[in-house]
Protein backbone atom coordinates (compact mmCIF):
# COMPACT_ATOMS: atom_id res chain seq x y z
CA UNK A 1 0.00 0.00 0.00
CA UNK A 2 1.40 3.48 -1.03
CA UNK A 3 1.58 6.71 0.59
CA UNK A 4 -2.23 8.18 2.02
CA UNK A 5 -3.05 11.94 1.78
CA UNK A 6 -5.26 14.01 3.89
CA UNK A 7 -6.28 17.30 3.36
CA UNK A 8 -3.60 18.79 5.95
CA UNK A 9 -0.85 15.99 6.10
CA UNK A 10 0.49 13.13 3.97
CA UNK A 11 1.18 9.54 5.16
CA UNK A 12 3.91 7.71 4.38
CA UNK A 13 3.74 4.22 5.40
CA UNK A 14 5.92 2.11 3.46
CA UNK A 15 8.25 1.26 6.75
CA UNK A 16 5.04 0.60 9.41
CA UNK A 17 3.55 -2.96 9.34
CA UNK A 18 0.24 -1.03 10.60
CA UNK A 19 -1.34 0.64 7.41
CA UNK A 20 -3.30 3.43 7.18
CA UNK A 21 -6.91 1.71 7.33
CA UNK A 22 -11.02 2.45 8.18
CA UNK A 23 -10.25 1.71 11.91
CA UNK A 24 -7.77 4.32 12.22
CA UNK A 25 -9.05 6.75 10.85
CA UNK A 26 -13.06 6.24 12.32
CA UNK A 27 -10.95 6.41 15.78
CA UNK A 28 -9.24 9.61 15.20
CA UNK A 29 -12.09 11.09 14.14
CA UNK A 30 -14.38 10.11 16.91
CA UNK A 31 -12.14 10.12 19.55
CA UNK A 32 -12.80 12.53 22.28
CA UNK A 33 -9.59 15.15 22.73
CA UNK A 34 -7.98 16.86 25.33
CA UNK A 35 -5.33 19.38 26.32
CA UNK A 36 -2.81 16.25 26.36
CA UNK A 37 -3.54 13.68 24.45
CA UNK A 38 -1.85 9.96 24.12
CA UNK A 39 -1.90 7.72 21.23
CA UNK A 40 -0.91 4.01 22.21
CA UNK A 41 0.51 2.13 19.41
CA UNK A 42 0.56 5.36 17.04
CA UNK A 43 1.90 3.43 14.00
CA UNK A 44 2.33 5.22 10.94
CA UNK A 45 1.36 8.58 13.36
CA UNK A 46 -2.74 8.86 11.43
CA UNK A 47 -4.33 8.87 15.03
CA UNK A 48 -2.29 11.63 16.74
CA UNK A 49 -2.22 13.75 13.68
CA UNK A 50 -6.06 13.82 13.61
CA UNK A 51 -5.87 14.42 16.81
CA UNK A 52 -3.74 16.94 17.02
CA UNK A 53 -6.06 18.61 14.00
CA UNK A 54 -9.28 18.08 15.66
CA UNK A 55 -8.03 19.96 19.01
CA UNK A 56 -5.74 23.11 18.05
CA UNK A 57 -5.03 23.65 21.76
CA UNK A 58 -4.08 20.31 22.71
CA UNK A 59 -0.51 18.27 23.02
CA UNK A 60 -0.01 15.03 21.53
CA UNK A 61 2.31 12.31 22.42
CA UNK A 62 2.51 9.09 20.28
CA UNK A 63 3.90 6.07 21.42
CA UNK A 64 4.94 2.40 19.32
CA UNK A 65 6.91 -0.19 20.76
CA UNK A 66 8.46 -0.35 17.53
CA UNK A 67 11.30 1.56 16.17
CA UNK A 68 10.94 1.51 12.28
CA UNK A 69 7.12 2.32 12.90
CA UNK A 70 8.24 5.42 15.39
CA UNK A 71 11.05 6.69 12.95
CA UNK A 72 8.24 6.79 10.18
CA UNK A 73 5.65 8.36 12.38
CA UNK A 74 8.56 11.01 13.39
CA UNK A 75 9.25 12.06 9.92
CA UNK A 76 5.55 12.30 8.87
CA UNK A 77 5.01 14.91 11.91
CA UNK A 78 7.73 16.34 11.04
CA UNK A 79 6.38 17.06 7.94
CA UNK A 80 2.78 17.94 8.74
CA UNK A 81 1.58 21.52 10.28
CA UNK A 82 1.37 20.19 13.90
CA UNK A 83 5.30 19.27 14.16
CA UNK A 84 5.30 21.87 17.27
CA UNK A 85 2.28 20.02 18.99
CA UNK A 86 2.88 16.02 18.24
CA UNK A 87 5.88 14.15 20.08
CA UNK A 88 6.53 10.53 19.04
CA UNK A 89 8.48 7.95 21.46
CA UNK A 90 9.57 4.33 20.71
CA UNK A 91 8.01 2.79 23.50
CA UNK A 92 6.17 -0.04 25.08
CA UNK A 93 3.02 1.12 27.02
CA UNK A 94 4.72 -0.43 30.28
CA UNK A 95 7.80 1.17 30.02
CA UNK A 96 6.33 4.77 29.33
CA UNK A 97 3.71 4.36 31.95
CA UNK A 98 7.14 3.15 34.13
CA UNK A 99 8.78 6.50 33.51
CA UNK A 100 6.05 8.88 35.10
CA UNK A 101 5.50 10.51 31.86
CA UNK A 102 2.31 12.25 34.09
CA UNK A 103 -1.64 11.97 33.13
CA UNK A 104 -3.68 12.64 30.21
CA UNK A 105 -7.13 14.09 29.45
CA UNK A 106 -7.42 11.68 26.17
CA UNK A 107 -5.69 8.50 25.34
CA UNK A 108 -6.52 6.39 22.22
CA UNK A 109 -5.54 3.32 20.66
CA UNK A 110 -6.40 1.44 17.95
CA UNK A 111 -5.30 -2.25 18.99
CA UNK A 112 -5.10 -4.61 16.30
CA UNK A 113 -5.91 -8.18 16.94
CA UNK A 114 -5.68 -7.92 20.64
CA UNK A 115 -8.34 -10.27 21.24
CA UNK A 116 -6.36 -13.34 19.53
CA UNK A 117 -3.40 -12.53 22.34
CA UNK A 118 -5.13 -14.09 24.68
CA UNK A 119 -5.90 -17.62 22.77
CA UNK A 120 -2.87 -17.99 21.08
CA UNK A 121 0.17 -15.93 21.29
CA UNK A 122 2.39 -17.52 19.02
CA UNK A 123 0.19 -17.31 16.20
CA UNK A 124 -0.94 -13.44 17.27
CA UNK A 125 2.44 -12.57 16.84
CA UNK A 126 2.60 -13.88 13.24
CA UNK A 127 -0.46 -11.96 12.52
CA UNK A 128 -0.39 -8.28 14.57
CA UNK A 129 3.38 -7.68 16.17
CA UNK A 130 2.06 -6.12 18.69
CA UNK A 131 -0.83 -7.99 20.30
CA UNK A 132 1.43 -9.95 22.42
CA UNK A 133 3.34 -7.31 23.85
CA UNK A 134 -0.03 -5.57 25.23
CA UNK A 135 -3.00 -7.91 25.54
CA UNK A 136 -5.97 -6.27 26.99
CA UNK A 137 -4.79 -6.45 30.78
CA UNK A 138 -2.05 -4.82 30.67
CA UNK A 139 -3.92 -2.01 28.30
CA UNK A 140 -6.35 -1.22 30.82
CA UNK A 141 -3.58 -1.30 33.55
CA UNK A 142 -1.66 1.24 31.61
CA UNK A 143 -4.81 3.31 30.57
CA UNK A 144 -5.60 3.08 34.33
CA UNK A 145 -2.03 4.53 35.21
CA UNK A 146 -1.76 7.39 32.69
CA UNK A 147 -5.61 8.63 32.46
CA UNK A 148 -6.90 11.94 34.54
CA UNK A 149 -9.65 11.68 36.72
CA UNK A 150 -11.97 13.31 34.20
CA UNK A 151 -10.06 11.74 31.08
CA UNK A 152 -11.70 9.79 28.55
CA UNK A 153 -10.37 6.45 27.06
CA UNK A 154 -11.56 6.02 23.40
CA UNK A 155 -10.28 2.60 21.46
CA UNK A 156 -12.03 1.08 18.38
CA UNK A 157 -11.95 -3.26 18.39
CA UNK A 158 -13.98 -5.92 16.63
CA UNK A 159 -17.44 -6.26 17.55
CA UNK A 160 -17.03 -9.84 18.70
CA UNK A 161 -14.13 -8.42 21.11
CA UNK A 162 -16.54 -5.69 22.83
CA UNK A 163 -17.44 -8.06 26.07
CA UNK A 164 -13.92 -9.13 26.82
CA UNK A 165 -12.86 -5.63 26.29
CA UNK A 166 -15.29 -4.13 28.32
CA UNK A 167 -14.84 -6.38 30.99
CA UNK A 168 -11.01 -5.71 31.20
CA UNK A 169 -12.34 -2.47 31.39
CA UNK A 170 -14.49 -2.56 34.48
CA UNK A 171 -11.84 -4.39 35.96
CA UNK A 172 -9.66 -1.67 35.56
CA UNK A 173 -12.05 0.97 37.09
CA UNK A 174 -13.47 2.03 33.90
CA UNK A 175 -17.15 3.16 32.89
CA UNK A 176 -18.25 2.84 28.92
CA UNK A 177 -19.35 6.44 28.37
CA UNK A 178 -19.94 5.99 24.65
CA UNK A 179 -20.64 3.14 22.43
CA UNK A 180 -20.80 3.41 18.42
CA UNK A 181 -21.51 0.15 16.50
CA UNK A 182 -20.32 0.31 13.08
CA UNK A 183 -21.93 -2.16 9.79
CA UNK A 184 -20.40 -1.43 6.45
CA UNK A 185 -23.35 -1.84 4.77
CA UNK A 186 -27.07 -1.84 6.37
CA UNK A 187 -27.66 -5.23 5.62
CA UNK A 188 -24.46 -6.77 7.06
CA UNK A 189 -24.15 -6.81 11.02
CA UNK A 190 -21.79 -4.74 13.13
CA UNK A 191 -17.81 -5.56 12.42
CA UNK A 192 -16.33 -2.88 14.82
CA UNK A 193 -17.49 -0.71 17.59
CA UNK A 194 -16.12 2.96 18.92
CA UNK A 195 -15.98 2.36 22.38
CA UNK A 196 -15.33 5.86 25.29
CA UNK A 197 -14.09 4.92 28.79
CA UNK A 198 -14.07 7.46 31.72
CA UNK A 199 -13.24 6.74 35.56
CA UNK A 200 -16.69 7.69 36.88
CA UNK A 201 -19.81 6.24 36.14
CA UNK A 202 -21.74 8.59 33.39
CA UNK A 203 -24.67 10.11 33.86
CA UNK A 204 -25.66 9.57 30.51
CA UNK A 205 -25.06 6.44 28.21
CA UNK A 206 -24.75 7.06 24.54
CA UNK A 207 -25.20 4.05 22.18
CA UNK A 208 -25.90 4.39 18.55
CA UNK A 209 -25.54 1.81 15.29
CA UNK A 210 -24.16 3.27 12.31
CA UNK A 211 -23.38 2.57 8.53
CA UNK A 212 -20.30 3.59 6.43
CA UNK A 213 -22.03 3.33 3.31
CA UNK A 214 -25.62 3.22 1.87
CA UNK A 215 -27.31 0.26 0.26
CA UNK A 216 -25.25 1.80 -3.38
CA UNK A 217 -22.18 1.75 -1.95
CA UNK A 218 -21.75 5.55 -1.55
CA UNK A 219 -20.17 6.87 1.82
CA UNK A 220 -23.09 7.24 4.20
CA UNK A 221 -24.06 10.93 5.72
CA UNK A 222 -22.88 9.88 8.93
CA UNK A 223 -19.07 9.00 7.51
CA UNK A 224 -19.05 11.84 5.54
CA UNK A 225 -19.65 14.52 8.05
CA UNK A 226 -17.26 12.07 10.09
CA UNK A 227 -14.81 12.68 7.78
CA UNK A 228 -14.77 15.93 6.29
CA UNK A 229 -12.26 17.67 7.15
CA UNK A 230 -9.88 14.31 6.45
CA UNK A 231 -10.75 12.91 2.99
CA UNK A 232 -9.80 14.69 0.13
Amino acid sequence: MGDFSFKQFHICQDRTAMKVGTDGVLLGAWAEGGTRVLDIGTGTGVIALMMAQRFPESSVVGIDIDADASSQALENVQASPFADRVEVVCSSLQDFVAKGEGVFSSIVSNPPYFEHSLRNPDQARATARHADTLPFADLFSGVGSLLADDGVFSSIVPSESVGSFCSYAHLSGLFVSRQCFVKTTPRKPARRCLLAFRKHQPATFEREEVCLQNADGTRSDWYAALTADFYL
